[in-house]
């Protein structure tokens, strides 16, 4: 999803909570006071999210793995906000704020798509945001216009190890939960728009 900047209003993480928590049609992101809308994604933004958050479900549940997959409907705590990845993957027990249940603090895999308005951000201060959390291993970012995965793997050492995928035929390595995903599957029944 892409997101828009409100006025520049500055509010506390627990009235943003309050705001969020009461909205039943919009949601909102947080950074550090500010808040920002989401707004709808395009056709291949939300295939492409079905394709992953279903490919990645059925593989945990084929083999028995005791991780789940939250599509972007869950909110994530970063240090100062609140984010909606893509996706998120949380294994063994997840770890939530509070009683509300919504708001997950343990990712151990965080998945977005890239859209125009917002892939600056995202590969940017967004990634700062989440190379924060530390039980994130791994932060992937996949194209809607073209098969391209780029894949940020945090080593024992703390650094951070990058891979890039760019054919169809390549399998994304999510060592971090033991899953393997070919680009086949994530970019399955995907049409790529002829820029130009």
């Amino acid at each position: 999803m892409t997101t828009q900047p409100k006025e520049k209003n500055t509010m506390t993480q627990a009235e943003y909570l309050a705001m969020e928590r009461s909205a039943l049609d919009i949601k909102y992101e947080y950074f550090e006071g500010e808040i920002f809308a989401m707004v709808g994604a395009r056709k291949n933004h939300v295939r492409i999210n079905a394709n992953l958050t279903r490919k990645i479900g059925n593989k945990f549940e084929a083999t028995n793995t005791p991780c789940e997959v939250w599509p972007n409907d869950m909110r994530v705590k970063i240090e100062n906000g609140y984010v909606y990845p893509d996706i998120a993957i949380s294994c063994n027990d997840a770890e939530f704020e509070d009683n509300e249940f919504d708001t997950l603090t343990n990712p151990i895999v965080i998945i977005e798509i890239l859209s125009e308005s917002t892939e600056a951000f995202d590969r940017g201060k967004k990634f700062g945001f989440y190379q924060a959390i530390p039980t994130l291993q791994e932060y992937i970012l996949v194209s809607q216009d073209r098969y391209y995965v780029e894949q940020f793997m945090r080593s024992n050492d703390g650094k951070w190890e990058y891979r890039s995928l760019k054919n169809v035929d390549q399998i994304l390595k999510m060592e971090s939960v033991n899953c393997e995903l070919p680009l086949s599957e994530i970019y399955w029944d995907i049409e790529f728009e002829q820029k130009g």
